[in-house]
């Protein structure tokens, strides 16, 4: 997959994506990510890409004309391009999945007051929101969508059997997990998971699974 990122600070995604599982995927070649500062798309020496809304208002709106030449430069004939806003559609496991069988995928890193209105009308093909909540920017949402949907596409995870019992695959929160030692200052490991019979911990999870989830997330189920 080829993943390209438009954004106003280029250097917030320096950290996120030098490390861990998407780092790893671009040593893999499985993912080409390339994160572009919009103002190389600005006409003026002054590489503006924002200006005043028509009609009054406070802050600022980004242009419809340096994100237009961006896409047209980076856009192909099967690349998706999602818009990172707060009136997008919630983000969730169910179109992690959807994007990672994605060949090519363009983010547009919202900021400020928001964006010229007809980049939504006439330039994208989807706007996500990674929760009710404001930032100052797109950056952090494309981080977690590029982060989630990455360590779906496959060969990027050393175990892809993993990812099917993960929360939110199977539409339960994952069951609670214990490792050494089994008796930690009189707090004890359950003594079905210390059992070794595998029926009874696959029962015992199942069934912890489900109480977690309709405890903390009804909406689930």
């Amino acid at each position: 997959m080829k993943i390209d990122i438009l954004t106003l600070f280029p250097k917030m995604f320096k950290g996120p994506f030098d490390e861990s599982i998407v780092k790893r995927a671009q040593e893999k070649k499985l993912v080409e990510v390339k994160i572009h500062n919009l103002r190389k798309w600005a006409k003026d020496k002054h590489k503006t890409v924002d200006d005043r809304p028509f009609g009054g208002g406070v802050g600022m709106v980004l242009m419809i004309e340096p994100i237009y030449k961006a896409l047209k430069e980076l856009r192909q004939k099967d690349s998706k391009v999602i818009l990172l806003t707060p009136q997008g559609k919630g983000f969730n496991q169910k179109l992690a999945k959807n994007f990672s069988k994605e060949k090519h995928m363009i983010f547009i890193c919202g900021h400020y007051e928001g964006v010229d209105e007809r980049i939504r009308e006439h330039l994208i093909d989807e706007e996500i929101s990674i929760g009710d909540y404001v930032l100052t920017g797109g950056e952090l949402p494309a981080m977690v969508v590029i982060d989630t949907l990455v360590r779906l596409i496959p060969g990027v995870l050393e175990k892809p059997e993993a990812i099917k019992n993960e929360s939110f695959s199977t539409k339960t929160l994952e069951y609670p997990q214990y490792t050494r030692p089994a008796n930690f200052k009189g707090w004890k490991v359950p003594e079905t998971l210390l059992s070794g019979n595998h029926k009874k911990i696959a029962a015992w999870r199942k069934k912890k699974s489900l109480e977690r989830t309709k405890k903390r997330r009804p909406d689930l189920l």
